[in-house]
C-alpha cells in the first residue's frame, strides 16, 4: 500500500519550527512495509490544502495528515479533509466530554470557551481516536478504498496516538504482517558497511536489509513480512547472525532503543568499571551523552571539562612543556589529560578529547577540525587523531560519538 504525508502549519514553511513529525512518520511507515513517494508541506491556506489533499488521493492509499487541528480560526485541516471526503461535520459528545475534563485538569478553573468545542466537531462517520495528551482528537475517515489519517501537531500527542492506535490500524490493512530488527554499527564507514552486505541487498527479497547512516553510525534495519510475527521473526534470525557474524564487535546493539552511549555504559556495568572524561573542545558533550543514562552513577563519578591549558594544567596535571612544544591540541596533550583524569578521578577508564571545533583558531598545520582523543584503561593508554568536516555543532558531534566508540573499544578489547 502506497503511503503520503501532508504536514500542515504556515510556521513550517517559514522555518520557525523543524518538521520532526514528517520524520517521525515515515521511518514508521517504512517499518509497516508501507511504500511512500511523496510527501509535502501546506500552509494555513484551506484551498492549497485541499488542491494537496486531492493531488494525495489520486495516488495514494493512505494519506495522514498532522497539524491543523487546533481550536482556532486558522485551523482547517479537518474541515477541509471532510470536504474532500464530501463528510458533514457533526458534534461527537465523547470527544466534547473529553476535551472537558482534560481542560479542568491540567487547568484547574478554566473556563471552556466556545471555540474549544471546535474539536468536539468530527466527520459524520468518522473513527475517532482519543487524545490522552491534548484536546484535539486523531480521525480516521474511510471512502473507496481511500483513508485519511488525522494527527494533532504536537509531537507528545502525535507519537504516543500513532504507536498506540495507528500502528494496530495500518497493521490491519496489510495481507501479512511486518517485524523488523535493528543491527548498530559503530566504528565503520556507510559505504564499508554497505559493500560488506552487498549480496545481501543484491538478493534480498524477504526479508530485506536496509542501511541508514547516522553521525558515527550505521544502522540496519532488517524487515521480514509473514503470516505471523512468528514466522517473521524466523525470517529476520539468520539474516541478523550473519550481519554479526561479518561485523563482530562492531554491533553494539540489536535493540532498536538502545543508544551507544547506553551501550557503553551497560558494558561498563558489566565489567564493574569505573569511568571519567576530559573535554576540551567538547565543552561536556561528552559526560552530557553518558550522564544522561539511567543508571550510570554505578560507574560516572565525575568528570573535567578543561578548555584553558591552565585547566588542563590544575585539573588533570598536563604539563607545562607538553602545551609549550606539542601544544594543546596533539596527541601528546590528550595522553596526559587522560592519564591524568583517571588519576584525579581514581577511575578505571578516562576518554579525553581536545581539538579545534572552529569557525576561527585553525592554522596550516592544525586546521579546524583536527582532534585527538584519547583512552586511558587500567595502565594503557591508546589515542586516535581525526579531521572532522561541517561546522563547529557538527564537529563536536562527530567528536562524541568517535570517542564513545574508542571508549566502548578499549573495553572490549581488554576483557
Amino acid at each position: 500500500m502506497i503511503v503520503e504525508l501532508i504536514s500542515v502549519g504556515t510556521e513550517i514553511l517559514l522555518g520557525n519550527i523543524v518538521n520532526t513529525n514528517a520524520a517521525y512518520l515515515s521511518e514508521k511507515c517504512a517499518v509497516l512495509g508501507l511504500s511512500q513517494f511523496h510527501q509535502s508541506a501546506v500552509g494555513d491556506n484551506p484551498k492549497r490544502l485541499e488542491d494537496a489533499i486531492i493531488l494525495a488521493l489520486s495516488r495514494a492509499d493512505i494519506l495522514i495528515l498532522s497539524g491543523g487541528l487546533g481550536p482556532t480560526k486558522d485551523d482547517l485541516t479537518k474541515e477541509t479533509a471532510a470536504k474532500v471526503m464530501n463528510k458533514n461535520l457533526v458534534q461527537d459528545i465523547h470527544t466534547k466530554e473529553r476535551i472537558q475534563e482534560y481542560l479542568q485538569k491540567v487547568i484547574p478553573n478554566h473556563m471552556v470557551t466556545e471555540n474549544n468545542w471546535k474539536q468536539a466537531m468530527v466527520p459524520e462517520g468518522a473513527i475517532i481516536i482519543d487524545n490522552l495528551n491534548g484536546t484535539a482528537p486523531g480521525i480516521i475517515m474511510e471512502d473507496n478504498g481511500k483513508r485519511i489519517i488525522l494527527l494533532p501537531g504536537p509531537p507528545n500527542e502525535l507519537i504516543p496516538m500513532f504507536q498506540e492506535d495507528i500502528v494496530p490500524y495500518l497493521n490491519k490493512l496489510q495481507p501479512e504482517l511486518i517485524y523488523s530488527k535493528m543491527v548498530k554499527i559503530c566504528g565503520l564507514g556507510e559505504s564499508y558497511v554497505e559493500t560488506q552486505i552487498m549480496d545481501l541487498i543484491e538478493e534480498q527479497t524477504n526479508p530485506t536489509v536496509a542501511p541508514y547512516a547516522k553521525t558515527g553510525e550505521v544502522h540496519l534495519r532488517i524487515t521480514a513480512k509473514a503470516r505471523n510475527e512468528e514466522d517473521a521473526m524466523k525470517l529476520v534470525a539468520p539474516v541478523v547472525t550473519e550481519l554479526k557474524k561479518r561485523f563482530q564487535d562492531a554491533v553494539f546493539t540489536t535493540e532498536e532503543r538502545v543508544t551507544l552511549e547506553e551501550a557503553v555504559v551497560e558494558l561498563l556495568k558489566e565489567r564493574e568499571l569505573t569511568v571519567t572524561t576530559v573535554e576540551s573542545c567538547t565543552g561536556g558533550l561528552l559526560a552530557g551523552k553518558i550522564i544522561n543514562v539511567a543508571g550510570v552513577s554505578d560507574c560516572y563519578k565525575e568528570g573535567y571539562i578543561t578548555y584553558s591549558n591552565e585547566a588542563k594544567k590544575r585539573l588533570v596535571n598536563v604539563s607545562e612543556s607538553t602545551l609549550a612544544v606539542a601544544g594543546a591540541v596533539s596527541e601528546e596533550c590528550a595522553k596526559e589529560m587522560a592519564i591524568g583524569g583517571a588519576q584525579s578521578a581514581n577511575a578505571d577508564v578516562c576518554i579525553a578529547i581536545t581539538g579545534i571545533a572552529g569557525p576561527d583558531g585553525g592554522t596550516q598545520e592544525k586546521p579546524v577540525g583536527l582532534v585527538y582523543e584519547a583512552c586511558y584503561y587500567k595502565g594503557n593508554v591508546e589515542v586516535n587523531k581525526f579531521l572532522f568536516k561541517g561546522n563547529r555543532d557538527k564537529i563536536r558531534e562527530q567528536a562524541v560519538v568517535k570517542a564513545l566508540t574508542l571508549l566502548r573499544k578499549n573495553i572490549i578489547e581488554n576483557k
